[in-house]
């Protein structure tokens, strides 16, 4: 009976002990994520083919998923501090606000950037507040279309003073620019997430916009692959989107678990090509830069702006 009774002590303090290492091991990896990794700011490059040939480089930085609140100062500096890259134009693919009174906040850590010529569209946490959700919830797969939060932001406030900056309002719109001897044919759609993106093709230009050097580029919040399939049959020659934040909490070897959307885990970050009816397009999806108040977290995930450098093709 005491060798037994020895025996199950020494099986129950294994046991004790190692629960309790798993469990200061979790505590160790939350504290991380939401302390250190969600504030560890990047920045990611590609260089992407699609100009034509001759074409000077043209430098593009993508903003995506601020998730802007009160008293983000490190979030603030850094944004600023990204004027330093001078960009030739800054395509914003939504989601900036946070709380109701993060649209001043937002604007400053924009400011160096809003001198630049830029572009926009919005995601659902431009229009509505975020809600305190179970987060095991978010790894069962998208949140449902259409959710809304139990306030509107001043969404009317941002994009005014993105439009006052100059920024384009791409919102289920096209809009051509001119730059460096190259028309920027854009379109943008409203959220997808929110069931809200109409596809308004692309601008038709003057009679003799055909003979004229052009890029097509289509940008949307979310990447549902019908928005992607559209694009692409549309001529698209880049596509940028954000929304999956990387998958925020990945698995360190292996990548994100989820997108909350349609799109296959593995183009939750990165530089891809999306293939559609026989055109392949490559396809840009931010990881974001920040999170929902109500879960600032990030593993295995930093955030992120990405500069992207556009370059001429090769000569056919």
């Amino acid at each position: 009976m005491n060798v037994e009774s020895s025996r199950t002590n020494g099986v129950g303090t294994a046991l004790a002990w190692s629960t309790g290492l798993t469990a200061l091991a979790g505590a160790a990896t939350l504290g991380y994520a939401s302390v250190i990794e969600r504030t560890l700011f990047s920045l990611r490059e590609e260089t992407v083919r699609i100009l034509p040939p001759g074409a000077r480089p043209l430098r593009v930085l993508q903003l995506s998923d601020i998730h802007m609140a009160p008293h983000q100062k490190s979030k603030r500096d850094w944004l600023q501090g990204l004027a330093r890259l001078e960009p030739d134009l800054v395509i914003n693919t939504g989601d900036n606000l946070s709380h109701r009174k993060a649209v001043g906040p937002l604007l400053e850590a924009l400011g160096p950037l809003l001198r630049f010529p830029g572009v926009f569209v919005p995601g659902s946490n431009d229009y509505y507040e975020p809600v305190l959700k179970n987060p095991l919830r978010y790894f069962s797969g998208p949140s449902s279309a259409g959710t809304r939060g139990p306030r509107e932001l001043p969404w009317a406030q941002m994009f005014s003073a993105f439009g006052t900056a100059g920024w384009i309002d791409l919102t289920n719109r096209s809009q051509s620019i001119g730059m460096r001897g190259l028309r920027l044919d854009f379109t943008g759609v409203d959220d997808p997430h929110l069931d809200r993106d109409k596809y308004a093709g692309y601008p038709a230009g003057s009679s003799t916009s055909a003979e004229a050097p052009h890029v097509r580029i289509a940008v949307t919040h979310a990447p549902y692959q019908r928005v992607l399939d559209y694009f692409t049959d549309g001529g698209a020659e880049l596509i940028l989107a954000g929304h999956t934040h990387g998958g925020q909490v990945c698995v360190p070897g292996y990548g994100a678990l989820v997108t909350n959307c349609d799109l296959p885990t593995w183009r939750a970050r990165g530089l891809t090509e999306w293939e559609h009816r026989g055109r392949r397009v490559p396809l840009n999806v931010s990881a974001g830069i920040g999170t929902s108040r109500f879960a600032p977290v990030r593993l295995a995930c930093r955030p992120e702006a990405v500069l992207l450098t556009l370059t001429a093709r090769d000569a056919a």
